[in-house]
């Protein structure tokens, strides 16, 4: 009979460090982290604008890299980029669902392409492109989930506010970036 009570006891101490250990390093260590989403480059691809009617398009290129800081895999839904010049939607760009691997970064490309015809519509068209740069905003948001081990799961949404100018004579482009993420 002895025996057995040894036998529990030691089995009793065995389980309880098992699961401080598990939680420690749940809180720790395998914490699901913020994934973060940084605008790496905007190119100007090119420009097309016909002209007295001033029809055309402009293509700017898209690098996005989300940076997943976890232990365990970030899995995210399709999303959309977003791009606003003068207050009004002027183009859209889709993402694709996908995966990123434990502690790893994943570089997303995406065109967007902006149609003149949309820019004309705002009351500083004339005064932008007399200048040579038009001031454009871009919003991006990934919405999926974050799992450590297949064990932990956790919802988790990043997304990317940008303000964007693109200067006709060189032909460059300029970003700032915001950035936020909830889990």
């Amino acid at each position: 009979m002895g025996k057995w009570k040894i036998c529990c006891l030691v089995s009793a101490i065995l389980v309880v460090i098992f699961v401080l250990v598990s939680v420690t390093l749940y809180f720790t260590l395998f914490k699901p982290k913020r994934p973060k989403i940084i605008l790496q480059s905007v190119t100007l691809e090119n420009i097309q604008l016909v002209f007295p009617d001033l029809k055309g398009n402009i293509t700017l290129g898209l690098t996005v890299t989300v940076d997943n800081p976890n232990y365990g895999g970030f899995k995210y839904d399709n999303g959309t980029a977003y791009v606003h010049y003068g207050g009004n939607l002027v183009a859209e760009a889709p993402i694709g669902e996908d995966s990123i691997s434990p502690r790893s970064k994943h570089n997303i490309s995406t065109s967007v392409i902006i149609f003149a015809d949309k820019l004309v519509v705002d009351s500083n068209f004339w005064s932008d492109f007399l200048r040579g740069a038009f001031n454009f905003t871009s919003s991006t948001s990934l919405h999926g989930k974050v799992k450590v081990f297949n064990i932990f799961k956790l919802k988790a949404s990043s997304s990317s506010d940008c303000n964007i100018s693109v200067f006709l004579l060189n032909q460059t482009t300029d970003s700032v970036c915001t950035y936020n993420i909830k889990l």
